[in-house]
């Protein structure tokens, strides 16, 4: 990726696309991840609604470069930590909520600290490539990609089977290839799977609610498919 020099210091060393000094990059490069298996959401506001407060599942911990743990949420076109999402509605993340007590917090659990830092220290890869697969989690929020090669004229909806952690921290949403399934179900792993942001048709993840009144043709979320337009 191509950089612009300021000074020999690695501070003032900016990243062209990010705007960002590289060694914050490399702080916030995710080395690990950590299924959440227990409903936890997050909660957001957006300008629009300016008294609603709105809850997306938190799909996974990041343990990062620098020892900070976020929740990983789907969100628009990629996995973003949940207290960096970017609404299109000006939206604010307003912290992590557990709605089995009704309790709102800001921190990650500590059990999933603990859980994240001692995986760590024990699968400490040494990886000779940017590209080398860490880890590979299943998606327990019902995440879909969203396929469009038309401006949303028409659509395709694709079930996220898996989310794969790269050494260089990307990490990619895997959708099935129905041409090369060999086996059923269709498991993190399988060879048939490839990353959904890999398709130049590829466009946004939904939450599984929205997707579903897709799939039903629900007048409201088909109204709102068409006043999408990627440009």
């Amino acid at each position: 990726m191509p950089k612009l020099v300021l000074e020999h210091s690695n501070d003032n060393v900016i990243d062209i696309f990010t705007r960002k000094p590289l060694s914050d990059l490399s702080n916030n490069r995710i080395i690990r991840v950590a299924a959440e298996l227990d409903g936890l959401e997050i909660l957001y506001s957006n300008s629009e609604n300016p008294d609603k407060l709105f809850s997306v599942k938190v799909l996974a911990w990041g343990l990062k470069v620098s020892g900070e743990v976020v929740g990983l949420v789907p969100w628009l076109d990629k996995l973003v930590a949940c207290d960096e999402i970017n609404d299109p509605l000006n939206g604010q993340w307003q912290g992590y909520y557990d709605q089995g007590v009704d309790q709102l917090f800001f921190n990650a659990p500590l059990h999933k600290v603990v859980e994240l830092e001692t995986a760590a220290d024990y699968y400490d890869y040494q990886c000779d490539s940017d590209e080398e697969i860490i880890q590979e989690i299943p998606d327990s929020i019902g995440t879909h990609a969203v396929l469009s090669e038309d401006s949303f004229h028409s659509i395709t909806l694709k079930e996220v089977v898996s989310w794969q952690l790269l050494s260089n921290g990307e990490i990619n949403a895997m959708i099935i290839n129905e041409e090369k399934v060999e086996s059923t179900p269709v498991l993190p792993g399988d060879n048939c799977l490839y990353p959904a942001e890999s398709c130049d048709s590829f466009r946004y993840f939904f939450q599984h609610n929205i997707a579903n009144k897709i799939k039903s043709q629900d007048p409201d979320a088909m109204a709102a498919i068409s006043m999408l337009d990627d440009g």
